[in-house]
């Protein structure tokens, strides 16, 4: 997400990181660019235009001219007021209820809602320890409630059945009373979405929210629909009290309009965001870490939170201790390191949220993709137990039958062996006084620019 803007703003903003002195015109000047940047990001002009009203108060205030760095105190400012209109500081989910606490999700048809109910199941059992109980509501699609059934099915939390025979109110009723009985701490209640607005729907919605009263009523909203969203957003708070937003999609939204405009039009926070379709890929909202993003600077603390939930820390010791014994790296542990960026859904996933990632080149970036992964374990899956133990082994005719088993090209494999040997002198490097440094500056020579330090602003 806000791969334009970023892109945008980075150069605007860079041209003011140096100036010595801020003047109304050279502040002028950049605040156009910044305007043009948030229009062509696709965010609701009210947002627009106050955005960039509080940053010339400030930018042309006491704050920048008592400054002994005036363009680096702007970008500050610039990075304050965007998580100001994201609304600050992430908003948890109000579960504090006499159990079972109810949450209930709204939305337009195709936003995601029904895949949103099965990633926040995951989310509350593996991160919150709650007991989860799912149920749908929409009586209109049979497929809902069957696709319900099977997500909560593999994130392993309860499913209440339902069908189409029944009414909504009664469905979740009965729902609730079953988690009372069982003392289960959550039901996530997934109601009808229709292909737009319309009197009947808020009319039954609203008749379920009189009747089941849930702590949260959560707004789940594509994030590709741009300010649309905001204005959707809008049209349903109007009928229900909304207490967030779910945004879905954001890993195929290269604008942000949608993040940037539902807080100032809605007044309700943003309190998830989906980043893919694994029914893990559901992240708290931080406004602070997206600011950062937008500019840049990327979001480390993320990272750092995804590295400790999804590596198997166990396997990741094993590797590092068979390394500092001098027992060298395989291509076994190369692919299930593979398989543990793939868990935090990529390597573009992880670099998005490192400083500088705007200005890898889209070259490199292609190369990063999850198909290049999938790619690179089928060809390790195609080796012999001692091919993979002894990959200087593999030469002619055995990379002509690895390509064939892994529907690839010799080249393919070439690459593969290339990266792995780098990888492998890496790993060496580790061992003795001072590894670590060295591995780090050997993996500094073989990134691009701006990676591994010097990327986004500093202040």
């Amino acid at each position: 997400m806000f791969e334009n803007l970023q892109e945008r703003l980075g150069k605007t903003l860079k041209n003011i990181s140096g100036r010595g002195r801020l003047t109304e015109d050279n502040i002028k000047d950049t605040l156009r660019e910044v305007r043009m940047a948030f229009l062509e990001a696709d965010v609701a002009l009210p947002v627009v235009r106050e955005f960039v009203k509080q940053v010339k108060e400030r930018a042309v205030g006491i704050e920048v001219t008592k400054s002994l760095s005036p363009g680096q105190v702007f970008i500050k400012i610039v990075r304050e007021e965007l998580e100001k209109a994201m609304g600050e500081a992430n908003e948890e989910l109000s579960l504090n209820a006499q159990p079972p606490a109810v949450v209930m999700m709204a939305g337009l048809q195709g936003a995601g809602k029904t895949t949103s109910v099965g990633k926040l199941a995951k989310f509350l059992k593996e991160r919150k320890k709650k007991s989860v109980l799912v149920v749908s509501a929409d009586v209109y699609r049979p497929a809902a409630i069957k696709q319900l059934e099977t997500l909560a099915t593999e994130v392993d939390v309860e499913f209440f059945p339902s069908d189409i025979s029944q009414k909504p109110v009664d469905i979740a009723q009965a729902a609730i009373s079953h988690a009372k009985k069982k003392f289960i701490d959550v039901v996530l209640v997934d109601t009808a979405g229709r292909l737009h607005v319309d009197n009947d729907m808020m009319d039954e919605i609203k008749a379920l929210h009189g009747a089941i009263n849930p702590i949260e009523t959560l707004f789940v909203v594509d994030a590709m629909t741009g300010q649309d969203a905001a204005n959707t957003a809008k049209a349903f708070d109007e009928a229900l009290p909304l207490t967030g937003v779910i945004l879905t999609k954001t890993d195929g939204d290269a604008r942000g309009g949608a993040a940037l405009s539902i807080r100032h039009i809605t007044g309700k926070p943003i309190k998830f965001m989906g980043v893919g379709e694994r029914t893990d890929a559901l992240e708290p909202f931080h406004p602070d870490r997206i600011a950062s993003r937008i500019l840049g600077m990327g979001d480390v603390l993320s990272l750092i939170e995804e590295v400790e939930m999804k590596v198997d820390k166990e396997q990741a010791e094993k590797v590092a201790k068979k390394v500092f014994k001098g027992d060298g790296f395989t291509l076994d542990d190369f692919a299930d390191q593979l398989k543990q960026m793939k868990n935090m859904g990529g390597m573009m996933s992880m670099l998005d949220k490192l400083p500088g990632m705007q200005n890898i080149p889209d070259a490199v970036k292609g190369q990063m993709g999850d198909k290049t992964f999938i790619q690179m374990e089928a060809i390790i899956s195609s080796m012999t137990k001692k091919e993979r133990a002894r990959p200087e082994i593999i030469k002619g005719s055995r990379k002509k039958r690895i390509a064939a088993g892994s529907g690839t090209q010799v080249q393919e494999i070439n690459k593969l062996l290339k990266q792995f040997t780098q990888m492998q002198k890496m790993m060496k490097k580790m061992k003795g006084k001072g590894g670590m440094q060295k591995m780090m500056r050997g993996m500094k020579g073989m990134l691009p620019p701006g990676m591994m330090g010097g990327g986004g602003p500093k202040f």
